[in-house]
């Protein structure tokens, strides 16, 4: 038996629910009569929309398809060899479910050199060898291509990418060697580094090209067809690929430093995942393969036994599974149809709101508010976004002209919503107003309409306590940019029915949001977790810590932004709202700062001015300031922080606000952006030891979110 095999058989047995992908071989002659041709297609046996994922089983599938056409290959019985993968899907990697399994070094190691050892066999074939980039490919597939010695790619690939820097991975099956030394290191790096720590960002098939990943790009339709008789052409020496000389000289090293850079700036040297990368990026700048692999193998197997990458796991599982199915969500068959929505306000909150309803569920949207100027603006809104949209080539013109007819506006609630389903307001934040909103839509909308509050921390119950039929109210707190963030807080108050609950989850699933059920508690979750982590930051700085001292403890937890640019984002005078409303209910934890209270009294829209190009304070807002004479570390900065957040999450779930801890995390990853390597936060309060000191205990088991005990 092979080293490849024995490697492939041990990694076996440590994933047991691998999906097996299959790698059928089948032979024909090639168009131009250039010979006869093997082609290996990647198949998981699922329907089409089902991944096709590389775990050690479907490794040894592919590594006996290579047995076979290696020996047709030496007896000079074919001409070349392709790979491809069932419609729309070529391979999306390695399989993440037997990854956070393993429970030692030594077995990490074993998946790395298998993977490696498969791929290094593709290389070395006697004949030329080929993949084709059909559908979507990421990670371990990406990977394949990349052993061959041509690529095409399909101009309808929606998705390829190199993603495992996002999850706390690198590229170890060839990526960070083979790819530098294909395209050069500069865009290498953006594909490995920025795009990863750009919430994962994809390329489409044309940028493949351009990139020079692939040699030859052709349409979706007859693509295999297209890349055979390319193929021919490429043997027959009708076409000959040309790529350019790759800079390993200053260049080369500038795009190292340049990767540097956007770690440091993404996540403070907090996770290793990228550094890694870049330093295998780096050496592969001698054009020394194995010397590559083998580093690839090392960073693997280390990665792999981090808490970061068990985190990224977590994280990813959270989104894409938990996500998918929200926790006591309500039976579904509940759900009424919602075949008209309006909208209470026309500002710009309200008009982001219409212009999602209106895309996604594509039904009639009608905006209210208290002037037609305020609604003319609101309704002109949506239609310059249609626009843009038609300008993009995101939707064609008989779709722009058909959205733009099912949006309006009217003065008249009755007039409006009178046939409406769905009924969300998003007025001000003021207790009195809203109820007074709701009592005038519950008059004349129909007695089976939902009526959502987008509130980001008034209570739900109270706003429906004064309605003959409270049990249709239900908060529906979207997060801004509205068609960017994919939280949604579904809140249920104390008198809320199934049939809305479910009703709600219905929406929110037709609005492609991920929906988390909430109890009606002040700020629920978001807000009231990062209310408490920036009023901590600015308690310090009241007490007398510098403001840039203050800011950079918390650099290492690589969130997307600093707590003060992140405040102005949301708007001091809405995080002032936030703080004074927890307050009212939390006083022994929460603290309306006096120096805030005078940035937005002085009418500031954040502690910054930007003319450097940078963030500097405010000179205006530094004379505001009135500090105390303690000065802490940014260490003691940190501890109290993490306390903080800690303390609150602890009592959070004691209170029933979420059903479990991986639901704060799935708010903090999908609400506000917070990094796969946390795995949102509780695992790293877990990891760095804060949850028990805080606590008295972890808030999730060992295993969840870090390595097997």
């Amino acid at each position: 038996m092979s080293t490849t095999a024995d490697l492939l058989k041990r990694a076996a047995e440590l994933f047991p629910g691998e999906v097996v992908t299959q790698a059928h071989v089948r032979h024909f002659d090639l168009p131009l009569g250039a010979g006869r041709f093997a082609l290996i297609t990647l198949d998981n046996g699922h329907d089409h929309t089902k991944p096709t994922t590389l775990g050690p089983q479907s490794l040894a599938h592919f590594d006996a398809a290579i047995d076979q056409v290696e020996k047709e290959a030496a007896a000079g019985e074919i001409v070349g060899v392709g790979v491809t993968g069932k419609p729309f899907i070529f391979a999306v990697g390695a399989d993440l479910k037997g990854v956070e399994l393993l429970g030692s070094h030594e077995d990490a190691l074993a998946i790395g050199k298998g993977g490696h050892d498969v791929f290094k066999r593709l290389a070395g074939l006697a004949v030329p060898t080929f993949a084709y980039y059909n559908g979507a490919a990421m990670g371990g597939g990406v990977e394949i291509g990349l052993h061959c010695s041509y690529r095409t790619v399909s101009a309808a690939l929606p998705a390829f990418s190199l993603p495992e820097v996002f999850l706390g991975l690198l590229p170890g099956w060839g990526g960070c060697t083979l790819l530098p030394n294909l395209i050069g290191a500069d865009k290498a790096v953006s594909v490995i580094i920025e795009n990863s720590l750009n919430q994962n960002k994809q390329l489409k098939g044309a940028q493949v090209y351009e990139l020079g990943i692939a040699d030859a790009l052709f349409e979706g339709a007859d693509f295999l067809e297209q890349s055979l008789t390319w193929t021919a052409a490429v043997l027959k020496g009708e076409i000959v690929v040309e790529r350019p000389v790759i800079d390993r000289g200053e260049g080369w090293d500038q795009a190292v430093a340049k990767g540097r850079f956007l770690a440091d700036s993404k996540v403070h040297g907090a996770a290793p995942a990228a550094y890694r990368a870049l330093d295998i990026i780096a050496a592969a700048k001698n054009g020394d393969l194995q010397q590559g692999y083998d580093a690839e193998d090392q960073a693997l197997a280390d990665l792999i036994m981090s808490g970061e990458l068990r985190s990224g796991i977590y994280a990813f599982n959270l989104v894409q599974k938990r996500g998918k199915r929200p926790a006591g969500a309500p039976d579904k068959a509940l759900a009424r149809p919602v075949t008209k929505v309006g909208v209470v306000g026309a500002g710009l909150m309200a008009s982001q709101l219409a212009l999602l309803f209106l895309r996604r569920l594509e039904v009639p949207v009608v905006l209210t508010d208290i002037d037609q100027e305020r609604v003319d603006k609101g309704v002109g809104y949506v239609h310059a976004e249609i626009d843009k949209l038609l300008g993009k080539g995101r939707v064609n013109q008989d779709k722009a002209n058909r959205l733009k007819g099912l949006v309006s506006g009217v003065l008249d609630k009755a007039e409006g919503f009178s046939d409406a389903d769905f009924v969300i307001e998003a007025v001000f934040e003021e207790i009195g107003v809203k109820q007074r909103v709701f009592a005038e839509v519950e008059a004349v909308a129909p007695a089976h309409a939902i009526l959502a509050t987008n509130t980001s921390s008034l209570s739900v119950t109270e706003m429906a306590s004064k309605l003959k039929n409270p049990e249709r109210v239900v908060g529906f707190h979207f997060f801004n940019p509205v068609a960017v963030l994919p939280l949604l807080e579904i809140v249920r108050g104390e008198q809320t029915d199934d049939a809305s609950l479910a009703t709600a989850f219905a929406v929110a699933k037709k609005l492609k949001k991920t929906a988390v059920l909430v109890k009606d508690a002040p700020a629920f979750v978001v807000n009231r977790i990062l209310t408490r982590f920036m009023g901590e930051i600015q308690n310090v700085i009241d007490e007398g810590t510098p403001v840039d001292v203050a800011e950079r403890a918390v650099e290492p937890l690589g969130l997307p932004m600093s707590p003060l640019v992140l405040l102005e984002l949301v708007g001091p005078a809405i995080g002032l709202h936030v703080s004074e409303t927890l307050n009212r209910a939390f006083p022994e934890r929460f603290t309306v700062s006096p120096n805030l209270k005078a940035v937005v009294e002085a009418g500031k829209r954040g502690f910054y001015v930007y003319e450097s190009g940078k963030p500097e304070l405010d000179p205006e807002v530094a004379a505001l300031l009135k500090q105390g004479d303690t000065v802490l570390t940014e260490e003691q900065v940190r501890a109290r922080v993490l306390d903080a957040v800690a303390q609150e999450i602890g009592l959070m779930l004691d209170e029933g606000v979420v059903a479990e801890a991986q639901d704060i995390d799935l708010c903090l990853i999908t609400g506000a952006g917070w990094p796969f390597h946390l795995g949102g936060i509780t695992p790293y309060l877990d990891r760095e030891g804060v949850s028990e000191r805080v606590n008295g205990k972890r808030f999730l088991a060992p295993g969840v979110a870090s390595v097997p005990a």
